[in-house]
C-alpha cells in the first residue's frame, strides 16, 4: 500500500527550541528541552539537547524560539530544517554593542 505526500510528511517531527548558535553557513544550532518524570523518583526532569538545523536564508538569530522539522540527511549532523521563527529573542549585549557602535 503507497501513502500519500501528505501521509509521508506527517510522521516528521516538529519540536520548538531556543537557537544558541548562528556561526556557521546556513546552519544553527538549536537547544530542545524535553520534560519528563523520571522512572523511580517521579520528579520532572529537565533534559536538553543539541540539534543542527539548516537554514537556508540565515534569518535565524541567537536567542530566537524557532520550529525545526525532521528531514533527510543533509550533513554529517544535521538532520533538521528550520520551518518558522515562533518568538524573535532579545539581542546578545556583544551584538547590541557592535551596532551601536557601527551607527555613531
Amino acid at each position: 500500500m503507497s501513502e500519500t505526500p501528505a501521509q509521508r510528511e506527517t510522521r516528521r517531527k516538529d519540536r520548538v527550541g531556543e537557537v544558541v548558535s548562528n556561526k556557521m553557513a546556513k546552519t544553527i544550532v538549536v537547544r530542545v528541552e524535553r520534560r519528563y518524570p523520571h522512572p523511580k523518583f517521579k520528579k520532572v526532569v529537565t533534559a536538553f539537547k543539541k540539534l543542527y538545523a539548516h537554514d537556508e536564508k540565515q534569518e535565524a538569530r541567537v536567542g530566537d524560539r524557532v520550529l525545526i522539522t525532521e528531514t533527510r540527511p543533509l550533513s554529517k549532523m544535521k538532520r533538521w530544517r528550520l520551518v518558522e521563527i515562533v518568538e524573535r529573542g532579545e539581542a546578545p549585549a556583544a551584538e547590541a554593542v557592535a551596532s551601536a557602535t557601527e551607527t555613531a
